[in-house]
């Protein structure tokens, strides 16, 4: 998901461009990968990047421990700062503080990064592949979700199980 901003960054602040994100037609890539679109602002500074991005992971379920795709919505709204001075092509200095991600040497602007941060950050601590997951017996290791036990653990309902 690399962009190139060469063009953009001679550009007046406020020029702005649209940037779809296609998935693979083919392969295991297209099969988890992002798509959506983003809008590219040129700031006084470097470029903001905003847009909605649309993926998914897969996930194993916190409850029946089925392996499942959980659908993953991106917000992104972050400014990108170039490396080097477009104008005169020397490096600029970026504060260690600074928190932003940036643009390389080469003007090109990557998404990767952005990304997988806020891919982590929108993954559940605890996922479900449905709301009312029947999850597990604890006594016989039933999946609650396709039958009911006949363990001696109880009748095998959702109530019958420990809650963590």
């Amino acid at each position: 998901m690399q962009i190139n901003v060469a063009q953009m960054l001679k550009q007046g602040i406020g020029s702005s461009y649209s940037y779809r994100i296609k998935p693979p037609l083919t392969g295991e890539e297209a099969e988890h990968s992002v798509s959506g679109e983003v809008e590219l602002i040129r700031t006084d500074k470097g470029v903001l990047v905003r847009g909605t991005l649309y993926t998914q992971r897969s996930l194993v379920c916190s409850r029946c421990l089925r392996i499942f795709d959980y659908p993953i919505i991106i917000n992104i709204d972050d400014e990108y700062l170039p490396l080097t001075d477009e104008q005169q092509g020397i490096p600029l200095y970026i504060t260690e503080d600074s928190e932003g991600f940036t643009i390389d040497q080469f003007n090109v602007l990557d998404l990767t990064k952005a990304v997988s941060q806020y891919t982590l950050f929108n993954t559940p601590i605890n996922p479900l592949c449905h709301p009312d997951c029947a999850g597990l017996c604890p006594k016989c290791g039933a999946d609650l979700n396709q039958s009911r036990c006949s363990c001696a653990q109880g009748t095998g309902k959702r109530s019958d199980l420990i809650k963590i």
